[in-house]
């Protein structure tokens, strides 16, 4: 969550503003479903499905929707875990169809034009248009279905990334949401609740003005809500504190030595959540920061 942001809705506030710190923001699957990386223009795309919870109905809580008051910091007030997303199992919106009978496909191609227009690339970001690349991903929702999801990274690690989801999905590590992060939410009201996994975010490390990795498309946050960002009395989405306690797993969780943090290890990229301070827990990173 190296650039979490500082106060967007459903994109994780914290992937665009949180990740900002200083490096020093299910029950039994079925058998694994072997990765398959194809690459097109266009998405033919989308982790361990979730158990059961005893939160309240997802309906319940609508993502966004509660903005917080701001602090002198810039972060929203941080507040206690609503009871509905202590075990958070909220249902994922489709923005693309679906894999074709549930297997993993995953999409390579340079960014559209007008995927290009609604990300956060601008003339003044680090990487060039042209060095980054749009991947479709599928992934498995907390609701236990195949989904598609969209993230822009640097073209230099997009073979890279489809490989570690591909992995990822077959050990149906579930994701709520996967698109790419738009420029208004950098501005937008925190709400505290955000749990979008995205990568490419052109903005500088948190409370500071040098570019964070997330700016060159080399980071990625995964389940935001469900792996925080925590320095000190900060919590980065502002209602995850229930997610402070590593010790009590739920789906989604990234844990040390999992096989989440294997697959990113192998391709060669580091993890926040092995951070002292702060510990960026939803950050994977290919600099190191």
């Amino acid at each position: 969550m190296r650039t979490l942001k500082l106060g967007t809705v459903a994109a994780a506030v914290f992937l665009l503003t949180a990740c900002g710190g200083d490096p020093a923001p299910v029950t039994a699957p079925p058998p694994p479903v072997a990765p398959v990386t194809t690459t097109s223009a266009r998405p033919s795309t989308t982790s361990r499905p979730p158990t059961t919870s005893s939160a309240a109905p997802a309906a319940a809580w609508v993502v966004g929707a509660h903005p917080l008051p701001r602090r002198s910091d810039g972060y929203g007030e941080i507040q206690p875990t609503p009871s509905v997303l202590v075990n958070r199992s909220l249902p994922t919106k489709d923005i693309l169809p679906p894999p074709v009978g549930g297997k993993y496909a995953a999409t390579t191609s340079p960014v559209p034009a007008n995927v290009l227009a609604r990300s956060t690339w601008q003339a003044a970001c680090p990487v060039a248009a042209e060095d980054l690349a749009y991947l479709t991903m599928s992934f498995w929702g907390f609701d236990g279905k195949p989904h598609t999801g969209e993230m822009i990274v640097n073209a230099s690690v997009a073979d890279a990334v489809t490989k570690v989801f591909g992995q990822l999905y077959a050990n149906r590590f579930p994701f709520e949401e996967m698109r790419v992060t738009s420029a208004p939410e950098l501005d937008a009201a925190p709400t505290g609740d955000g749990n979008d996994t995205s990568a490419f975010v052109c903005r500088p490390t948190r409370g500071q003005k040098n570019w964070s990795a997330h700016a060159s498309g080399l980071a990625i946050d995964l389940n935001p809500f469900c792996n925080p960002y925590v320095k000190g009395e900060i919590v980065v989405p502002e209602l995850a504190s229930a997610y402070k306690n590593r010790a009590a797993a739920r789906p989604g969780m990234v844990l040390p030595g999992d096989a989440t943090v294997r697959a990113f290890t192998a391709i060669g990229w580091t993890w926040g959540g092995s951070w002292n301070s702060p510990k960026d827990i939803m950050h994977f990173s290919a600099t190191g920061g």
